[in-house]
């Protein structure tokens, strides 16, 4: 057995069925000796994004893998690393090293010291023995406490060598931790004695699979609840106690029972002050529930700090609350004031939402993929900036994990990725990536992977010709030399690499667009739907 087998077989047996890749690394060919598929994308970032929406969409069930080879390729690489650590998630990154004897030899890029910064580990394999307790460590940390990636590299020349006698490895344990029960004891307490708490809820309940409790929380003390942009879908939107989740743009909910609230529990949230995330007002006490005690009053202040799994943070939390609530509290009294707050906003963004104006208005084209598609049995991620802002606040989310919300750190092109890996962990679901034409720039070639690999997802790309966001802040220079203006034809380009595209420029082409893209992920063929639309830049930013 050679190195590349052990790796390989390790992989496996921790249950990993896909290998995002591009080459050279000669793990590829050692992993499909063992049935694990290979997909090659046309940048390293793609095959970290799709990675990571494979740890995502099975919440670290399946942990997504990806290899690059040594060199640019790393270097390529390191933007997907960083994103993947701005969103806690857990990707096994194993990029080939330069040989032993050059790995640290300027100006050769050794990955393993350059991304320790946007990794929970970095190591390299430096002797054939050591493979099972460096893979064996890795795994570890990717299934246990706050994900991130892992990274392993493999110098070129240790791919030739023999593994040493028998490999002698199984699958590493996976462990939940609970919180003090004196500190779950006063939490309760103060959400008893709190007229209007608030829940705040982040990613760690979709790790955690927490929704039930979520929803049992809520109800029993008949608190509003509002997400981060990651933990967006754990909470049914549509339940009386939805506020909607905030990020930049936001419902008028969100922002009002935040600033009127006199409790807040952040459950499986950073709180990272970010200015693509919900500003947490400073008046109310703070309950933060996070699995990462160092995220503890790291940008937000709180009066009870409770470290743990979502989950179990969950449980504890409704059973000392049973002996201090006496049954579930009426919930119509903060319905009604949500809806009171709600309607009026929904009525402010009617007009943009059922234009007919011609360019499409993007909040009509959004507003109508809704409506049209089976919103339960839909994955859809945004991409950065004006797509997330105008989708976020309005896609009503209904199931778990059927929104890929993300914020921290905003790559563009983010969200092609994460629908194609959402696919090949979700076949059954339509999965949809939103994206504009700045983002689209960026990652639009691997439009082309999702044809070749024969992964049909639905992008929706909204097409205004502009980075129109900038404009207000690139004035002088859109005038005199148009630095804002970007332009293609982007339909025919999905067409050019053997996809469906399709160019939609008027209202009542909406709806037929978007059942034609959908019968056609249907037939197995990723389908690009560009609407051309102004530019708008207006949001729901509160």
């Amino acid at each position: 057995m050679k190195v590349g087998d052990a790796i390989a077989e390790i992989m496996k047996r921790e249950g990993v069925e896909i290998l995002c890749a591009y080459p050279v690394n000669h793990l590829i060919e050692h992993a499909a000796a063992r049935d694990i598929r290979p997909v090659i994308v046309r940048q390293e970032r793609i095959g970290l994004h799709m990675a990571d929406a494979i740890s995502r969409v099975t919440s670290g069930r399946k942990i997504g893998a990806f290899c690059m080879q040594h060199g640019p390729g790393a270097e390529n690489a390191y933007g997907g690393v960083a994103q993947a650590f701005g969103e806690s998630v857990p990707v096994l990154v194993m990029p080939m090293g330069y040989p032993r004897r050059l790995a640290h030899v300027p100006p050769n890029y050794n990955a393993t010291i350059q991304m320790r910064g946007v990794t929970k580990s970095a190591e390299a394999v430096t002797s054939a023995a050591e493979v099972p307790n460096i893979m064996r460590r890795a795994f570890a940390r990717l299934r246990n406490g706050r994900g991130g990636p892992v990274l392993v590299e493999i110098p070129s020349d240790l791919f030739a060598e023999d593994f040493p006698g028998e490999l002698d490895y199984r699958p590493v344990v996976a462990t939940r931790g609970a919180p003090d029960p004196l500190d779950v004891a006063r939490a309760a307490e103060m959400l008893a004695r709190a007229h209007r708490p608030v829940i705040y809820a982040g990613t760690g309940v979709h790790w955690a699979h927490a929704w039930p409790q979520l929803k049992a929380l809520a109800e029993l003390l008949a608190a509003p609840v509002t997400t981060s942009l990651g933990g967006k879908s754990a909470f049914p939107e549509d339940h009386p106690l939805a506020l909607g989740s905030g990020g930049l743009a936001m419902p008028k909910p969100v922002r009002h029972f935040l600033d009127n609230a006199d409790v807040i529990l952040g459950l499986g949230c950073s709180f990272t002050e970010s200015s693509f995330a919900v500003r947490i007002p400073k008046g109310p006490r703070i309950i933060h529930a996070t699995l990462d005690p160092d995220h503890l009053e790291k940008d937000v202040r709180c009066d009870i700090g409770l470290t743990g799994d979502a989950g179990l943070v969950l449980e504890a939390l409704l059973a000392e609350l049973r002996g201090r609530v006496k049954g579930p509290r009426e919930i119509a009294p903060v319905a009604d004031e949500i809806q009171a707050v709600r309607a009026p906003w929904l009525a402010e963004w009617a007009a943009l939402r059922d234009s007919e104006e011609v360019p499409l208005n993007p909040y009509r084209v959004l507003r109508d993929l809704w409506r049209t598609v089976d919103v339960d049995n839909t994955i859809i991620t945004h991409d950065a900036g004006s797509p997330r802002d105008q989708l976020s606040p309005f896609w009503i989310s209904r199931t778990p994990l059927s929104y890929l919300g993300w914020g921290k750190t905003t790559q563009l092109g983010y969200g092609l990725g994460l629908a194609m890996g959402a696919k090949l962990a979700a076949p059954d679901k339509l999965c949809i990536n939103v994206w504009g034409d700045a983002a689209i720039g960026f990652t639009g070639m691997d439009f082309e992977t999702a044809v070749r690999e024969r992964i049909p997802i639905l992008s929706i790309l909204l097409n205004n010709f502009s980075m129109a966001i900038e404009l207000k802040i690139m004035a002088l220079s859109t005038e005199k030399y148009r630095t804002t203006d970007i332009s293609g034809d982007y339909a025919a380009m999905a067409r050019a690499f053997g996809g469906y595209g399709e160019r939609v420029t008027r209202p009542e082409e909406i709806i037929p667009a978007i059942r034609r893209g959908i019968e056609q992920t249907r037939n197995g063929t990723p389908a690009l739907l560009e609407f051309i639309t102004a530019k708008e830049t207006r949001v729901s930013r509160l």
